[in-house]
Order: structure tokens, then C-alpha cells, then sequence
């Protein structure tokens, strides 16, 4: 798919990512229960120039506030949360190219972007010791190109990718990025995902097997950990607003359930279920984690928005902080409010065929990325001594 729009501004942005999120929602269910893959829908995600909303100014782009991408993923999430995950590594991808992308890689890449070329993942790996355990290797030829083998699991977008960057080792053990073409010799993506929830993001397995890499599509990601970053902060930001975007979407669906479907319970002498003062007592208190949850999205995003003006030590910590506090907060509001859903609608509720389950079974998948009790930790360690959190990416 190519593209010939370039949006604007954050406002034009916003006002895509709604159109498209009211027009995704309608179908969402049916392609979970199906695992019906999104392919026509990211076209048009492509085809509306949303996905290069990050590229930088100079080069073309919008290069929107951090508020306003993740009010993107929010929009896109409420509405379908696999949908929503599948470009997440693509905006990631763009932000590493604007860190450690040559003018000349910056040019090319984003030119890409700019015609609606999207970027997958190759990152996660299975079976070793830890998640930055990697061991997809690098090597350098005599001639300056590289050649890369390895196996990758997880790899979320991959399979609707253009262009599928790869975290590998270089010979020397520094962390690499290198922009391979989906349809590299040597690359194959295996559609073997199999997960209870976001059943259709693809998130599969990626071989490489001797695949050749030429000099000027790597980058020394290594390099983006020295110094004050936020490359873990935004990657971390997006996917809190996947969270909260599948708790609001969750909260939604069970209004109009409870409004339209379920029945009073008759010990309430009550002619509507939307009329239970104990459901109203339920509804009111998911309706506050939900605006906390999104009240602490917007002032995360807020936060790496004001680090990204005055990028220091300092507003690079406060900005891993609070984009943690954030995904800590989205991530239960989800995973409760997809549960709740049943407890305020009642039984028909849990009937397979109405696929309202999936808002649940999207946030436990989702919210096991990353584990939330390491957020908890360093934010008590900032707290309690001042101490700076790591940096690592997952921050």
C-alpha cells in the first residue's frame, strides 16, 4: 500500500485515528472469534497516513506530541486491541531511526513511512535466559555487509510488515537494529501465534537463516541506552494506552449491555437493570478507575512531551516514571473491567457467540509484556531515595 496522504497536524490526526476506530470497532468481534487477520484494515490504517504521524518535521511529517499518539493507540484499542497492537513496534522503530538513523537512513526510511510502508518486529526471542538475552547474531563481511541468523518469537506485526527490524548481537556483543525487507532470502515469518487474546495481531515466529543485511540498513541501538533517552518511555506510553484504550472499550460494551439487554434482578422490584442502585454503585466505580487510569495516560504523555523540549537526566527519569505509574494503573483498570463486564451484565453476557470476552482475554494477553511489579519498584525507589530508573528500554 502507498500512500499519497500526509497528515497535518496532531488535530487531523486525532480526528483519523476516530474515524478509523468507529469504522474497526464494528467488525473487532467477529475477526477475533474468526482470527479473521486485519489485512484490508491496515491497509486503510496505511492508505490514511496515520502511521507516519512521528516522522520529524524536517523530513516531512507531522511529528505529533507523545499526547497525542498515545490518544491514537487509546482510540484505535477501545475499538480493537489487536488492531491497536500491531503498529506499536512500528512507531518504536520510527523513534530509534530519529535517534540513530543517519541523515542519509533517516531520509530513506522515513520517506518509506511517509508512503504508507509499515514496520514489523523481530525482537523477543524464546527459550533463553531472560528477555535481553539476545542471541540473533550480526556478523560483518569483509566487504562492510552483514549477514543475520537467528529465530524470533512474539514478532507482533511481522507477517503485514514492509520492512521487519531485528534486534541482534554484532560480533563485538553490542546491540544492533537492522531494517530487513519482509521479503529478504533467508527471512521467513511463520503465522504460529496462538494466543488466548489479541488472537489476531500474527504475533509469530521470524527465522533467519543467513539472511544478507548491506551496511546502511543497521543501526547501533546500543548507542540509544547512553545517555538520557526515551525510547523505553514512549514504547512503554503506547502500550499503557493500549490498556486503557481496552478498558474503555470494555466499559462501553457493558453500558450498552446493561442498558439494552439485561434483565433487573427480581429482588430489585426494579423494571430495568440500568435502574439496580447496586448496579449504578458498580458502574460508578469502574468509571473511576477507568478516568484515573486515563488521566494518568495524558499526564505521562504530557511528561515525555515535556522531556523530549529539555531532554536531561532528570525529565528522562520523571518521564520513565510516569509513563510506569501509567501502564501500571491501564493495565488494572483492563484486566478488571474486561472481568467486571460479566459481573454487571450477568449471564447471557458470557455467551461465546457475543464475543464480549475478548476485552478480557486482550488485557490479560496484553498486560503480560512486561511484568507491572518492576514499575511498582523503581517508582519506589524514585520516591523513597531519588534513585533513577534504568535504562533498558522497558521504561
Amino acid at each position: 500500500m502507498s500512500t499519497d496522504r500526509v497528515i497535518a497536524d496532531d488535530a487531523e490526526a486525532l480526528a483519523v485515528a476516530a474515524e478509523l476506530a468507529a469504522d474497526f470497532r464494528k467488525e473487532a468481534a467477529e475477526r477475533d472469534v474468526r482470527r479473521r487477520l486485519p489485512h484490508a484494515e491496515l491497509e486503510r490504517l496505511s492508505a490514511s497516513g496515520l502511521l507516519a504521524v512521528s516522522v520529524p518535521a524536517e523530513f516531512g511529517g507531522a511529528d505529533v506530541r507523545a499526547v497525542t499518539l498515545a490518544e491514537i493507540f487509546r482510540l484505535l484499542a477501545s475499538a480493537d486491541a489487536s488492531l491497536a497492537q500491531i503498529p506499536q513496534s512500528h512507531f518504536v522503530y520510527v523513534n530509534v531511526l530519529r535517534r540513530q538513523g543517519t541523515h542519509a537512513q533517516q531520509e530513506f526510511f522515513f520517506g518509506e513511512v511517509l508512503r504508507g510502508r509499515r514496520f514489523g518486529n523481530a525482537q523477543s526471542e524464546a527459550g533463553t535466559r531472560h528477555v535481553q538475552d539476545i542471541r540473533t547474531r550480526l556478523a560483518r563481511r569483509p566487504d562492510g555487509s552483514y549477514v543475520l541468523d537467528g529465530v524470533k518469537h512474539y514478532s507482533t506485526g511481522a507477517l503485514f510488515a514492509h520492512w521487519i527490524p531485528v534486534l541482534a548481537r554484532a560480533d563485538d556483543d553490542t546491540l544492533h537494529v537492522a531494517y530487513v525487507p519482509r521479503d529478504a532470502p533467508g527471512l521467513t515469518v511463520v503465522d504460529d501465534w496462538d494466543g488466548m487474546g489479541q488472537r489476531t495481531t500474527a504475533s509469530g515466529t521470524v527465522r533467519l537463516e543467513r539472511v544478507s543485511v548491506p551496511a546502511d540498513r543497521v543501526l547501533p541501538h546500543h548507542l540509544t541506552f547512553q545517555g538520557p533517552q526515551l525510547h523505553g518511555a514512549v514504547a512503554q506510553l503506547l502500550h499503557a494506552a493500549i490498556d486503557a484504550g481496552i478498558a474503555s472499550g470494555a466499559l462501553a460494551e457493558a453500558v450498552e449491555f446493561v442498558r439494552t439487554k439485561s434483565r433487573p434482578w427480581f429482588e430489585s422490584g426494579l423494571e430495568t437493570a440500568a435502574e439496580d442502585p447496586l448496579l449504578i454503585q458498580r458502574f460508578g466505580e469502574l468509571a473511576i478507575r477507568l478516568r484515573a487510569a486515563e488521566a494518568l495516560l495524558r499526564e505521562a504523555a504530557g511528561a515525555v512531551d515535556d522531556a523530549r523540549d529539555d531532554l536531561t537526566d532528570d525529565s528522562a527519569a520523571e518521564a520513565s516514571i510516569a509513563v510506569a505509574t501509567a501502564k501500571v494503573t491501564a493495565a488494572e483498570a483492563a484486566v478488571e473491567i474486561g472481568s467486571a463486564l460479566f459481573e454487571v451484565a450477568g449471564t447471557r453476557s458470557a455467551l461465546d457467540s457475543l464475543g464480549l470476552h475478548r476485552h478480557w482475554r486482550d488485557a490479560r494477553t496484553h498486560t503480560l509484556h512486561d511484568p507491572a511489579r518492576w514499575k511498582v519498584q523503581h517508582i519506589g525507589r524514585y520516591v523513597l531515595s531519588g534513585t533513577r530508573p534504568p535504562r533498558h528500554g522497558l521504561l
